[in-house]
């Protein structure tokens, strides 16, 4: 028999599947021109100008929950939940380390208005801003006789405590040997 009468001809056997390139052009245009228009309508204007970050002028109360015990409700407001409540960005974050890198993180600055970047001090910021810590210092009023009174204070302190537990130890003793 010959090899040649196996095919058919006409018929595509060879399971690929063909794409017409004219059609999927035609799609990928048309997609490309929808995608155009979204950019132009969802454009809002000039970028927002904030602030350079700068320091908290308030104190972050971490202390007063601590050691407290709370009941948790599912239907309670936000603002009552277990856990940290950030009034600016309205979310309750759950524990104090969390909190602290929200309060700094980029999301909470951003609600406040700022950007993260840091304003670059001039040479004569720098200058005062040591100037201050100097005067806040004030390392005159130290004296090695100051600090020799601090060590034999210290020596007494230590010497009492030991006379302390020789006492306790000597009860324990005592007690045990009673029994």
């Amino acid at each position: 028999m010959d090899q040649s009468s196996n095919h058919v001809v006409g018929v595509d056997n060879t399971f690929r599947k063909k794409f017409d390139k004219e059609e999927y052009l035609q799609r990928a245009r048309e997609r490309e021109e929808k995608e155009a228009d979204g950019r132009k309508s969802k454009s809002r204007g000039p970028p927002v100008q904030r602030k350079p970050l700068k320091p908290r002028d308030y104190q972050v109360d971490l202390e007063s929950r601590l050691g407290k015990t709370q009941v948790v409700t599912p239907i309670a407001p936000l603002s009552q939940q277990a856990g940290y409540y950030c009034p600016v960005c309205e979310c309750v974050v759950k524990d104090s380390a969390n909190y602290l890198d929200h309060i700094n993180g980029k999301k909470h600055q951003r609600a406040l208005g700022m950007s993260m970047r840091v304003e670059r001090s001039s040479l004569e910021q720098v200058q005062q801003r040591f100037e201050a810590s100097k005067k806040r210092k004030d390392t005159g009023s130290f004296t090695v006789q100051d600090f020799e009174e601090q060590l034999l204070k210290q020596q007494q302190e230590e010497e009492e405590r030991k006379q302390r537990r020789k006492r306790r130890r000597k009860r324990r003793l005592q007690r045990r040997n009673l029994k």
